[in-house]
């Protein structure tokens, strides 16, 4: 059982914010207040903005004034939308998102690759994420400990029924967030398997928490791709590294978040 420490105030503000940061690198780097496209990606992966670039689709943000990553800006169903790539990990994937929420995003979508755990079909396949089980660190600044981080549910249940007729393999499911890859043990995904999970990713239980605590909008999705290592011809994404299917489930996002969310036009 983990030990937390004492000094935790879940209602206190951190002296340390977001917007501070934001402001302090554009000062630095001389660069305009431009706010982001209110549809944003975390691409952890990184193939998806690699095949952007490569195709030229895909556009670097020169305002984004992030000191750890850069923001591409491609059309997504017709509309401008931010992407960052290679965001891996929890806490560097509720960093990101915070400074994308401080700088006008309205709704992110994270897209991780993801190991098969508990599931009977077979890879390639999507899960939209509708809790996590909190086996990370960072969730654990933003609420009290608890087993599972919580998806918005009227945002699953939408964005389930958006790919009603889709040919994409979509299915509901529980994840397990994990900060340690190489050490999903046996007994670890004994565990995780007894909580219905059906997945194995690094960020979902964070940036979870993190949306209900800050009242912001995000869903997590699993594009479950691998067993682990454990089977021949393992980690096999599909065609362009996955990158087509991933592109086709990113368009139905965002055209249900656009249609049902009141999302605005955003910045090119």
């Amino acid at each position: 059982m983990t030990t937390f420490p004492g000094n935790r105030n879940y209602h206190s503000t951190s002296v340390f914010a977001a917007s501070t940061l934001l402001r302090e690198a554009r000062r630095q780097k001389n660069l305009e207040a431009k706010p982001v496209p209110p549809v944003c990606i975390l691409d952890p992966d990184g193939d998806i903005v690699r095949r952007l670039r490569r195709t030229g689709h895909a556009k670097r943000s020169e305002a984004w004034p992030c000191y750890h990553t850069e923001l591409d800006v491609f059309n997504l169903s017709g509309q401008p939308a931010g992407i960052v790539g290679c965001v891996v990990g929890a806490p560097f994937a509720v960093l990101v998102a915070e400074e994308l929420f401080a700088s006008g995003c309205k709704f992110l979508i994270s897209l991780t690759s993801a190991g098969r755990i508990g599931s009977s079909e077979k890879p390639p396949f999507f899960v939209i994420i509708d809790r996590a089980l909190r086996d990370e660190g960072t969730s654990f600044h933003y609420a009290p400990p608890a087993e599972f981080a919580r998806a918005d549910p009227t945002l699953v249940a939408m964005a389930f029924e958006a790919f009603r007729g889709s040919p994409q393999k979509v299915i509901v499911g529980t994840s397990w967030t994990t900060d340690a890859p190489f050490r999903e043990t046996i007994e670890a995904i004994e565990w995780a398997r007894s909580k219905d999970a059906v997945a194995v990713e690094m960020e979902a239980a964070a940036l979870y928490t993190f949306a209900h605590v800050a009242k912001v909008k995000i869903l997590c999705l699993a594009h479950v791709t691998n067993t682990m290592g454990q089977d021949g011809d393992d980690f096999e994404k599909g065609e362009a590294d996955g990158t087509a299917d991933a592109l086709a489930v990113l368009t139905i996002i965002s055209q249900m978040a656009r249609a049902r969310l009141n999302i605005e036009r955003g910045a090119a």
